[in-house]
């Protein structure tokens, strides 16, 4: 059974999206860091994200890079322990330099919002709403 996830992600300017990132309070592990990558933290030991530089990642497929800015290749899901966080993700990310690409959702059950990064990868946070046990 699989135990860690690594999503790999495309980027423009290394610094800029590190910083971007950190402005989130996400931090990196500095062992996966170097000019060419970054290796950020979203969970201890379990979920990160891999930022690569453009040239870097184009030596791990050999299709084209999709422009995330203009077409939707996936969208990140992270999960949140409540709606107060989804907020403050997504207004830490508005502050540097992200987009909202849609309203808040509240569904009852969960609810959602999200942000578009520096290079248009879209991050959707939810908050499941605990339900009673049947």
């Amino acid at each position: 059974m699989n135990k860690q996830i690594f999503v790999n992600l495309p980027v423009k300017d290394l610094d800029k999206s590190k910083a971007f990132f950190a402005a989130l309070g996400y931090t990196f592990n500095p062992q996966f860091t170097d000019q060419n990558a970054a290796c950020m933290v979203i969970a201890e030991n379990s979920i990160y994200t891999m930022l690569l530089v453009e040239d870097f990642f184009r030596t791990f497929t050999g299709k084209p890079i999709a422009s995330a800015k203009e077409a939707t290749e996936a969208i990140v899901c992270l999960s949140c322990e409540s709606r107060e966080e989804v907020d403050e993700l997504v207004k830490k990310a508005l502050a540097a330099g992200g987009k909202t690409p849609r309203a808040p959702q509240d569904y009852g059950f969960m609810y959602s919002h999200g942000f578009e990064d520096l290079d248009g990868h879209l991050w959707e946070l939810a908050y499941l709403v605990p339900q009673p046990a049947a």
